[in-house]
């Protein structure tokens, strides 16, 4: 078989893998969104059984000797290649999931599926004892996970690898100290601020209903294309791409705060334009039709909620569109109080409910939880005394119930322990791409002044979607804005909008 040939067989397997991973995508987004209760067994057997075929087929040995057979070859003569990156990156995951036994794999799809049904119950009640026994499960699978795939240093490499290829957890956290000790002196100054913005201005009646069309609004102007997508409500927000053409974002709605569901469907809608942009036709199932990374993902979904929609330019044509649909909540409000309120710094409970200044301090709390977890620091039972206890330290004010605590988010439900850094890391990315595309795009801000976002989704489509896995993120950076990955810029950008709301 001559490479040419390996590598042909090779994109033949991985799109009918990817067409099997699709079918599973839709079970977990359909189980999140509309499934009842009661078929909360069924699927976790139905989850199961794929992701047994899904890791059974992608770890056959035929899958590495077609790799093995194309690594050295004229095809990947060229490092900086889509065929070169393809091979690298399939290497990369193929050499790790090899090493996890399918019973393992099985197992966890099951427990994940049950987990994260438990966790809607024991969220809704405030109890984290009802969900106790699913974290033990799920912290002892990403135990076994971890030795399975090898490590130096700590556990946590070994699942961090999964989520940002090539990141150790020591650099990362290195990162996160620079930042923590500048978001907390940032933080000082906002709280002794000689200006306070109206925050009750989006805790009026927005009615639900409304919402939806305002976001629907949002969403379309930012890009998101409703005949490859669909927006629909569920308890803890998401995007799956399933494959070309079908993208699909979900929101929560709350009539009494504004914020919580217009700012995740743009969040969402940033998630979701990456997907809608990677190239798939012809590559479904090979690393380039792929994201690169969590971190990068995060870096498209958070530019658009903050860098976009939490800006003075972007109020300035919407915002008279908002007063229009909520004429009785925002019908005698300035634009500079109203972009003052969407913007207020205020400790809170909920990450994704959180500004931006306190964003990243909920990221490293969970961050050292599961650190702690996966070096046994710590057990399960901990947590909720552990994250009580942090939270009084970091924000300053108690947690009055475990919905609010250690029960806010869906990840450790899902089986996702080393995912969380990748949200500050969003961060991080999506500041210094900013800096950078309005640097390479004239008027970019009289273009959101005018409700014109193309501008900027055409830049992120250039630059960023349509590499896919073509380069590692640290590497995607530097290729970017030409300079590695900093806070700096971030802060910059956070010190600049704030300096103007609170006048520090």
């Amino acid at each position: 078989m001559t490479p040419q040939d390996a590598y042909k067989e090779l994109k033949e397997r991985l799109h009918e893998i990817a067409i099997l991973g699709s079918c599973e995508a839709v079970l977990g987004w359909e189980e999140r969104t509309y499934m009842p209760r009661g078929g909360a067994k069924l699927r976790s057997e139905q989850v199961s059984l794929l992701a047994g075929m899904l890791h059974e087929r992608f770890t056959d040995p035929k899958i590495g000797e077609l790799i093995a057979a194309v690594e050295g070859t004229d095809i990947v003569a060229d490092a900086d290649s889509i065929d070169a990156a393809n091979i690298r990156e399939l290497r990369h995951d193929y050499d790790k999931e090899t090493k996890l036994p399918k019973e393992l794999v099985e197992e966890k799809a099951k427990v994940t599926s049950l987990a994260q049904g438990e966790w809607v119950t024991a969220r809704a009640k405030r109890d984290f004892k009802l969900f106790l026994p699913w974290l033990e499960k799920v912290v002892a699978i990403a135990k076994r996970e971890a030795e399975c795939f090898g490590y130096e240093g700590e556990p946590y490499n070994a699942l961090l690898d999964r989520y940002e290829p090539g990141a150790k957890t020591e650099e990362v956290a290195g990162v996160f100290a620079e930042l923590r000790k500048d978001l907390v002196e940032l933080n000082k100054k906002i709280q002794n601020a000689p200006k306070k913005p109206d925050e009750s201005i989006i805790e009026r009646t927005y009615k639900a209903d409304l919402q939806a069309i305002f976001g629907e609004m949002v969403a379309s102007a930012q890009g998101f294309d409703f005949n490859q997508g669909r927006l629909d409500v569920t308890t803890h927000p998401f995007c799956s791409g399933f494959g070309p053409g079908d993208t699909r974002i979900t929101t929560r709605y709350n009539p009494h705060r504004l914020n919580d569901a217009l700012f995740g469907i743009m969040h969402e809608c940033g998630h979701a334009l990456y997907e809608m942009g990677i190239p798939k036709e012809g590559n479904f199932g090979m690393p380039i039709s792929e994201s690169t990374s969590l971190g990068i993902h995060e870096s498209q979904s958070r530019m658009w909620e903050n860098q976009v929609g939490r800006s003075k330019d972007f109020w300035v044509y919407f915002f008279p569109q908002l007063q229009r649909i909520f004429r009785s909540a925002v019908g005698d409000v300035s634009l500079d109080d109203f972009y003052g309120a969407i913007n207020c710094v205020k400790p809170s409970y909920i990450r994704v409910e959180a500004d931006e200044a306190t964003y990243n301090l909920h990221i490293m709390l969970r961050f050292e939880l599961e650190r702690a977890l996966m070096k046994g620091e710590i057990k399960p039972a901990d947590i909720a005394g552990e994250w009580n206890k942090r939270f009084k330290e970091y924000f300053g004010i108690e947690v009055d119930h475990d919905a609010n605590g250690c029960l806010q988010d869906v990840h450790w439900s899902a089986g996702l322990i080393g995912y969380f850094p990748t949200y500050a890391l969003g961060n991080l990315y999506s500041a210094q791409f900013f800096a950078k595309a309005k640097a390479d795009i004239p008027g970019l801000h009289e273009q959101f002044q005018r409700g014109d976002l193309s501008g900027l989704l055409k830049w992120l489509r250039t630059n960023i979607h349509q590499h896919g896995r073509r380069y590692r993120a640290k590497d995607l950076v530097v290729k970017v804005t030409g300079e590695k990955l900093s806070h700096k810029p971030l802060m910059d950008y956070m010190t600049k909008k704030y300096s103007e709301i609170y006048g520090i």
